[in-house]
């Protein structure tokens, strides 16, 4: 298996995006800790830099013999099932849709960074934490 040959500036290219990408997760972990949510921290942290690492490794670990829309398919379905575990159906609704959904944008944020696509994943950050501070709905609350 052929390994791209990176520079250093390169190198240090892919450990920035890991970087960022720590950074927005533990942003966005921070605001979901602190409104006591299940997916606090460490969970968003996680999931952001362990997409943006398979993009990284999707687009220069592989040669030519990699299908970075492969690797970001399969980041998403690994998401689905992590959200999937986040919903419980309890007697008269629903809860946890919103912390699987933050989930997946925060795979997504980490996907687009990895992708060195990092003004895109900024501004999504900015946006997901807007609408995470949105009122929730009236009929929501229980």
């Amino acid at each position: 298996m052929e390994v791209w040959q990176l520079t250093p500036w390169e190198e240090l290219d892919m450990g920035l995006r890991l970087l960022i990408a720590a950074i927005i997760g533990g942003v966005i972990g921070f605001e979901r800790e602190h409104a006591d949510k299940p997916a606090g921290l460490r969970t968003l942290l996680l999931v952001c830099v362990g997409s943006a690492l398979f993009t990284i490794a999707s687009l220069y670990g592989f040669g030519d013999k990699a299908d970075a829309a492969r690797v970001a398919a399969g980041i998403v379905a690994g998401i689905g099932f992590l959200g999937a575990g986040t919903i419980i159906r309890l007697e008269g609704g629903v809860v946890g849709i919103t912390t699987a959904a933050t989930i997946w944008a925060v795979a997504a944020i980490g996907l687009a960074v990895g992708a060195g696509l990092y003004l895109v994943g900024i501004v999504t950050s900015v946006l997901v934490l807007i609408a995470l501070r949105l009122p929730v709905p009236p009929h929501h609350v229980k």
